[in-house]
């Protein structure tokens, strides 16, 4: 893998930016669906105006070139519109209180939709405004079918040990007296029974967190760090970014070595068609387990 990095640092930390501002209003959008559904007082939904004008104005701001000569202005006015959007959305999260209501699949599609469909348009724009493409900046044209081979039979071969890992970890969190609980989009998988409903679960699973979360995370901020000769950094550091995205402590142990063995797939094949693969077949072959263990439980009660 010895392309260049042909991005700027400060377009990379404005799409970073954008990313993160498309996670709040999302975050927004399912507080709105639990009001919609009578899970939360209607006065929260008057923070959601404001909330959301602010979030929406932070990611104009992202969207703009931050040259040296307005820089300060264009900073200042994100983060002030950026603060605006989280403190609302904080207290309206303060309002809500804690749901006991089991969580929606709109909730969870919501959440891919504003984190990783958010982030494939925000990639693609961001290339393009540096005159690069998918394939020309993630070697997309590098022996692609080897690539999908050999990721699709690397995410078969990590599964197993990523299963080990996590069970563990739970057992550890037990004897510690901690909640071991599950992801909530495997909480919803366990609990959505329509089909239709899990073929949308599964779509944002396979179809759309894999290319969205390597581009990101390996494409994208891995080759940066490594580029500005911090290769620990780069290996590690995005390693543990990838696990705390997740926000599970039962998986997390277990989610630093997928995003090991996916870096390391990057740099053997420098086609980022291989982690895609990889992280495609093991969400699907633990979208697949989950399935199972339904239907066996299901049907032996």
């Amino acid at each position: 893998m010895d392309r260049q990095c042909p991005w700027s640092a400060e377009g990379l930390v404005r799409l970073f930016a954008g990313v993160l501002t498309c996670v709040l209003m999302g975050s927004w959008a399912g507080l709105l669906i639990r009001i919609g559904a009578g899970e939360v007082p209607v006065r929260v939904g008057w923070l959601a105006l404001p909330g959301l004008a602010g979030l929406a104005t932070a990611l104009g701001f992202t969207l703009q070139r931050w040259t040296w000569d307005r820089f300060r202005r264009q900073l200042i006015g994100f983060s002030l519109s950026f603060y605006v959007g989280l403190v609302l959305l904080s207290l309206a999260h303060h309002w809500a209180g804690r749901s006991t209501a089991p969580p929606d699949y709109r909730q969870v599609l919501v959440a891919g939709l504003s984190f990783q469909g958010a982030a494939l348009l925000l990639i693609t724009r961001f290339l393009r405004s540096h005159g690069t493409t998918w394939r020309d900046s993630f070697g997309l044209d590098q022996s692609p079918v080897r690539a999908l081979l050999l990721g699709a039979a690397a995410g078969c071969v990590v599964l197993p040990v990523a299963w080990t890992l996590q069970l563990l970890t739970m057992a550890l969190l037990q004897r510690l007296h901690l909640t071991a609980e599950v992801q909530v989009a495997v909480q919803v998988l366990q609990d959505t029974t329509d089909w239709r409903r899990q073929l949308w679960l599964a779509a944002v699973a396979v179809g759309l967190a894999p290319p969205a979360e390597e581009a990101l995370f390996r494409g994208l901020l891995f080759r940066s760090l490594q580029a500005a000769g911090y290769p620990r950094l780069a290996w590690w550091g995005t390693a543990l970014l990838f696990a705390l995205v997740h926000a599970n402590a039962a998986s997390f142990i277990a989610l630093v070595l997928l995003a090991l063995w996916l870096t390391w797939l990057f740099v053997r094949t420098g086609n980022l068609l291989a982690p895609i693969a990889a992280h495609a077949i093991f969400n699907a072959l633990n979208f697949a387990a989950i399935q199972l263990y339904q239907h066996t439980w299901s049907g032996s009660g």
